[in-house]
């Protein structure tokens, strides 16, 4: 499916591109952060900043959606030193599968151990509301299903093992932090967990589709991450993601609603204090080794 599915992701290239960033910058993280659509203000929180654009750093590729920066940003989060994704990469940009996964690895070689990553999906579940944050569980990958699969290939044992397990994906212990710490801040009210669907896009979901993976248990329907948390746990990082719910998907065929992107960044902005907040305190919890304080 992907002829010379290696060629520019391969060890060698990651190790590179990796070291390359380590010469320019003192910053060492433990935690990476992948920022999704109009949800790039968690970078501006880093102090002593040094940043890149994509355009700027070997092997890595472009952002071309419109808000997405296109930056990765090293520096401290109350002190926890960080690296951050101003923008990733999608399917529908007409990257492979493993190009848009390539930052996570880069990120492990940078000596990455914690991945937190938000998007804006669409709501399946209709208890949530536009503006609810939801805190990943689990997730359906459906490029997946069609052997579209960021791990096809030939395996790297450096990176991981051939058929890592996913069942433990998302790390509970983060999710327990993320609602303990939302519990604090008083989020209570717009804080839910969930199962999120990955669908390649760019064309937003039809009401058929839609219907069809709320009842296969989906509660949130994006075009992103599950890519990334799959070669994260393939390296061995721990992972917390959640979704900016910013539409309702359409299920009725009497609606008059329409999904857009415009909507998905104006409910960014909304919301965006609340979930710097949320994350930039749950750093400040965890640990080097891993362990909570």
């Amino acid at each position: 499916m992907f002829p010379e599915t290696n060629k520019g992701y391969s060890y060698e290239d990651c190790k590179a591109t990796a070291d390359w960033l380590l010469a320019q910058t003192d910053v060492r993280p433990t935690v990476g952060i992948v920022c999704g659509s109009g949800l790039g203000g968690l970078a501006d929180m880093l102090k002593d900043q040094v940043a890149f654009n994509y355009k700027d750093i070997p092997n890595f590729p472009q952002s071309t959606v419109h808000g997405h920066a296109g930056r990765l940003v090293f520096g401290t989060l109350k002190g926890r030193p960080c690296v951050c994704m101003q923008g990733r990469f999608h399917l529908y940009e007409g990257y492979t599968i493993q190009k848009i996964t390539l930052p996570i690895r880069i990120f492990k070689l940078l000596g990455v151990e914690t991945v937190m990553l938000t998007n804006a999906a669409g709501g399946l579940n209709q208890d949530f509301k536009v503006g609810d944050v939801m805190i990943i569980k689990d997730h359906l990958n459906m490029p997946g299903f069609a052997g579209n699969n960021p791990l096809s290939g030939p395996n790297d044992e450096r990176f991981g093992v051939r058929f890592p397990c996913m069942s433990d994906a998302y790390d509970r212990d983060l999710q327990q932090l993320a609602m303990d710490v939302g519990q604090e801040l008083g989020y209570g009210d717009f804080l839910k967990e969930g199962v999120y669907c990955v669908l390649g896009g760019p064309s937003f979901e039809t009401i058929a589709e839609s219907r069809m993976l709320h009842k296969l248990g989906a509660d949130a329907v994006g075009m992103s991450t599950a890519p990334e948390v799959i070669v994260a746990r393939h390296c061995g990082m721990r992972v917390f993601a959640l979704s900016l719910i910013t539409n309702q998907a359409v299920m009725d065929y009497d609606s008059q609603e329409k999904a857009n992107h415009e909507e998905v960044l104006q409910t960014g902005k909304q919301r965006a204090e609340q979930l710097e907040r949320l994350v930039s305190t749950m750093v400040t919890r965890i640990e080097h080794n891993n362990n909570f304080v």
